[in-house]
Formats: C-alpha cells, sequence, structure tokens
C-alpha cells in the first residue's frame, strides 16, 4: 500500500504541534514546582553540584585552549594592520559575547544535559515517574524543578568561569608567546569591554541554561511519545542524542537571534 504524502504531510504537522504544546506544559509545570512546598533544597545543591561543580574540569580546560587560540590567531590578524595593541580587546569582547556563553552552554549540553535526559527516559521507561504519580509525589517539584534551578545557577557561574579563564590564555598567548605588551592587552580590554557587553554574555547564559535543560529533560521525561524512538534501552539512547542535538542546535539560533534584538 502507498503512503499518502499529504497524510504523512497532516501527521507531522500535528506530531510537531502536538510536541510544541506538551513542551510548554512541561516548562510551565517545571516552573510552577518552585513555588510548591516543601522546596528540596538538599536535591537543589546535589544538582548544582553535578551541573555546575562536575563542569569544571571541561569548562577550564575548554576555557584555557579556546583563549590560546584566540590570542595566537588574534595576534596573527592584527599583525598585518600593525593593531597588535587591540589584542585584549579582540579576545575579551570575543569571549564575553560569544564564545563564552555559547562553548559553555554546549559543553553543559553535552555534559550534564545528556545525563539528565538519560536518567529521566530510563525512570519513565522503568515506571518510577508513574510510581509517583501513583504515591500522589509531584514529579516535577521533586525531579525535574530542582534541575532547572541548579542549571540557571550553575551555568552562568560557569560562563563567568569560562571568560576568565579565556582572557587569562590569550593573555599567556599574546604576552608571553608574541611579546605583546602586557600594559596594551588589559587596556585595550579596559577600555572596550563595557557594561552592556558584559549584560549581554550574561542573559545568554541565562537563556542558554533555560534552553539546554528544558530540552533535555523534557526529552528524557516524554520518551515514550517520541516518535521514532524505539523501545526500551533503545529509546533512551536514541533520545538522549537528539537531546543534545537539538538543544545544541537551540542555542546557535538563540545566540543569534539574542545578537541581534540585542547588540
Amino acid at each position: 500500500m502507498k503512503s499518502n504524502p499529504i497524510a504523512n504531510l497532516g501527521n507531522t504537522g500535528l506530531y510537531v504541534l502536538t510536541d510544541i504544546g506538551r513542551m510548554t506544559l512541561f516548562l510551565l509545570k517545571a516552573f510552577r514546582g518552585i513555588f510548591r512546598q516543601p522546596f528540596r533544597l538538599k536535591e537543589l545543591v546535589r544538582q548544582v553540584n553535578f551541573i555546575g561543580v562536575g563542569s569544571l574540569s571541561v569548562i577550564f580546560f575548554t576555557a584555557a585552549s579556546t583563549g590560546l587560540v584566540l590570542g595566537l590567531q588574534g595576534y596573527y590578524s592584527l599583525n598585518k594592520f600593525g593593531a597588535e595593541g587591540m589584542l585584549g580587546s579582540a579576545v575579551s569582547l570575543t569571549l564575553i559575547m560569544e564564545l563564552g556563553p555559547v562553548l559553555t552552554a554546549l559543553m553543559v549540553a553535552g555534559r550534564a544535559g545528556s545525563a539528565m535526559c538519560a536518567e529521566l527516559g530510563i525512570m519513565r521507561i522503568s515506571e518510577q515517574i508513574d510510581a509517583l504519580d501513583c504515591m500522589a509525589v509531584d514529579p516535577f517539584r521533586y525531579l525535574i524543578t530542582p534541575k532547572f534551578i541548579a542549571a540557571l545557577i550553575s551555568v552562568p557561574l560557569l560562563t563567568v568561569i569560562f571568560d576568565v579563564v579565556g582572557i587569562a590564555g590569550g593573555y599567556v598567548a599574546g604576552v608571553s608567546l608574541m611579546d605583546v605588551s602586557p600594559g596594551s592587552y588589559i587596556e585595550g580590554m579596559r577600555s572596550s569591554v563595557t557594561n552592556h557587553d558584559i549584560r549581554l554574555g550574561i542573559i545568554k547564559s541565562f537563556v542558554f541554561a533555560l534552553l539546554v535543560v528544558w530540552i533535555c529533560t523534557g526529552r528524557g521525561y516524554f520518551v515514550r511519545e517520541i516518535r521514532g524512538a524505539g523501545f526500551g534501552a533503545e529509546s533512551v539512547s536514541r533520545v538522549t542524542t537528539q537531546a543534545v542535538v537539538l538543544s545544541s542546535i537551540s542555542v546557535l539560533v538563540f545566540d543569534y537571534l539574542l545578537t541581534a534584538v540585542l547588540l
């Protein structure tokens, strides 16, 4: 029997609309859990430790390598115009406004986001979440809300650490390796970076944190409803991969949108 392309298109459209509505309600319920008592402070601390402290090493090495590369590439480009003194400005603005928030969110999505999605997916297929519903325990307040709050706390702080380490890496590459004047590097950074630039980077980090935790937890929570995910462990693996890809793409798309609107 031949498939009807119009029917397939309609089914796909209905699935997309249903998924958007399902994820929107999921987000609202997750934020509603903030105001429901009792508040799970111990779980929040555990999630902050997992998302934030656990990601420090990967953030540090990513920031250091990014700063070193920016210092070398920036010097190579600016040297053609005799503007080596602007290296500090170029490195700091690039990190604070763009690479810091984006790379931090991507690292968190790959490390913590995938783990959160897999955890919730396994709990769903093993009916642990259904058991919470049967015991009249709100799964959002118990499982989802602490992850949301922890991500909104951890990712902006990790972004700040990324910026500082990256700027230090650019300083090492420019000053120690390329003999750029330390004073010109610091003065270029001080004179070019404004409060607006810092505010833009912080806003981006909050938005990216929300996108990553929303998509990753939502995909895991609704693992049974994801079309083409399969069954059992296979569904968890496929949905986890999908969650990381979707959250990464969303970060890149919203990076452009936020830059276009707020710059």
